[in-house]
């Protein structure tokens, strides 16, 4: 944050009435943030002169701001968490990444216990508290470069805290600055948590580094989302699928009225049916994009390509950055063959946080990051992404692909999102469950098994149960949460017998 902290000193100097931040409390100007975080950093100074790593919970607010740039003029690191995160996940975060200051506010603070760790405790700004350990600072050259950490939950297994160079958030903000077409002054929307890695980067970072204005609401609300956008001519803003279908779905949403050039859209599964839909409602184009926190969005097509590539494919890679597709010795594969999807370029990641240092990821011997995803890349360089690798299920000893599944279901008339997970079973292990989403038409399981033999998929790969759900199941940030939908596909199929229709 020392490069962003620097520039924004510098602007508030010349245009400190600019507004930088719109959120629940109001409209804030650039010199009200900024003298904020001027006198937090001092705050900080007074407790220890050396360069802080600071756990900031984040909310979309003005106050996160503020924090991340005043730990970026003490030449810190700044770890952003949730509000609502369970006391597991704020023992994971400060066992992770080793903090030596804790800001937030007073009930959250309270709630995790953090003043078992951090003992000393002044008060802030905004009602916010900061509390520090005894002694002195860690070193700020632990990081290796690192500038902001945030925490994921990946797609299985242990949460992990990911640690991003300042570098490749610029490279990362960069690219879509230019993709997109946006100009010094844009308003960007900001309705995805900032605790996230690509929330931080692209709803906070970004529109500071553009030097426009970071638009929010209290908690999202598609109908308050689009009010929002079209008060303030919100020019883009990047969303998870099921965020984006909503807001298409709001009655006498604004559509013409929004001044979007476009909206980017990842994190998902997505329908091209149905994006094409709510594209054409809103009034805006959509962007579908491939990124990860380990990579922040390093592919997106451009606002001038056709329905088939912005919304069919998950666009191409950003200059500078590579994305190929390799078979299980590691060959490359050619064009229009589906492999592993491997990615190298500017935006990659420090490493995991862990006992205070970064762990730097596994890479090929060539510097290529793995993904655990599979890949198809086009001969004009468009990727699309099949999903995680091991997405099966395992019915009577026979696998199963998810991602093939999901894929076949998608494509029928109706259907908006889908999610296919395996449900306990006790003669054949594992059965298929679909959960999914519609337009408002009417959808059975037996004309959904109909439609799919027509289309001769194979009767194997048909689900065994499908039920309706008014939306997926989302995690914090708005993305699918499978463990979720396992959960609750589990429950919906307890009472139903395998033989029913």
């Amino acid at each position: 944050m020392k490069l962003l902290a620097k520039e924004l000193l510098e602007r508030a100097q010349h245009s400190p009435d600019r507004i930088a931040v719109v959120d629940e409390l109001g409209e804030h100007t650039l010199g009200e943030i900024v003298a904020a975080a001027s006198a937090f950093a001092a705050r900080i100074e007074a407790i220890d002169p050396g360069a802080p790593t600071v756990l900031v919970q984040a909310d979309n607010t003005w106050h996160t701001v503020a924090a991340a740039l005043a730990v970026g003029m003490r030449g810190g690191v700044v770890a952003v968490l949730s509000p609502h995160a369970a006391d597991s996940e704020f023992r994971l975060a400060v066992a992770d990444i080793a903090p030596d200051l804790v800001f937030g506010e007073p009930e959250p603070l309270d709630r995790w216990e953090a003043s078992a760790d951090f003992s000393i405790r002044e008060t802030a700004f905004g009602g916010r508290v900061v509390c520090a350990r005894p002694g002195p600072f860690g070193p700020v050259e632990r990081w290796r470069g690192g500038t902001a950490i945030a925490m994921t939950s990946g797609s299985t297994g242990r949460p992990k805290c990911v640690v991003q160079s300042e570098e490749a958030i610029r490279y990362a903000c960069a690219r879509t600055i230019e993709v997109v077409g946006l100009r010094p002054g844009d308003a960007v929307g900001a309705f995805v948590p900032l605790s996230s890695v690509a929330a931080f980067c692209f709803g906070m970072y970004l529109p500071a580094y553009l030097g426009g204005s970071m638009v929010t609401i209290e908690k999202w609300s598609p109908a308050a989302a689009l009010t929002a956008m079209a008060t303030h001519r919100v020019a883009w803003t990047m969303l998870v699928p099921t965020m984006a279908l909503q807001l298409s779905l709001v009655d006498n949403s604004p559509g013409a009225a929004l001044a979007l050039r476009a909206m980017t859209v990842g994190g998902g599964p997505m329908n091209e049916g149905a994006m094409a839909a709510a594209e054409n409602r809103l009034g805006t184009t959509f962007l579908r994009v491939f990124g990860m926190s380990e990579c922040l969005g390093h592919t997106t097509p451009r606002p001038d390509d056709p329905p088939a590539i912005r919304l069919g494919r998950d666009g191409r890679p950003f200059e500078g950055t590579v994305v190929r597709a390799v078979d299980g010795a590691g060959n490359i594969l050619g064009s229009g063959e589906v492999g592993d999807a491997q990615v190298k370029g500017p935006s990659l990641f420090v490493g995991y946080a862990r006992d205070g240092v970064p762990v730097p990821p596994e890479l090929t011997p060539d510097g290529f990051l793995p993904t655990g995803d599979l890949v198809e890349v086009a001969e004009d360089g468009s990727i699309r992404v099949l999903g995680r690798q091991k997405q099966i299920v395992i019915r009577g000893g026979r696998n199963i692909d998810i991602n093939e599944m999901e894929a076949a279901i998608a494509s029928l008339p109706g259907v908006v999102q889908v999610c296919v997970v395996a449900v306990p079973d006790d003669l054949l292990g594992e059965r298929a469950a679909a959960l999914v989403v519609t337009d408002g038409s009417p959808l059975r399981l037996d004309g959904v098994t109909t439609q799919l033999a027509a289309a001769d998929v194979p009767k194997f790969k048909w689900p065994e149960y499908l039920f309706t759900v008014p939306d997926l199941p989302q995690n914090r940030v708005g993305k699918l949460d499978r463990s979720e939908a396992v959960r609750l596909a589990t429950r919906l199929t307890a009472p139903v017998e395998p033989s029913s229709a």
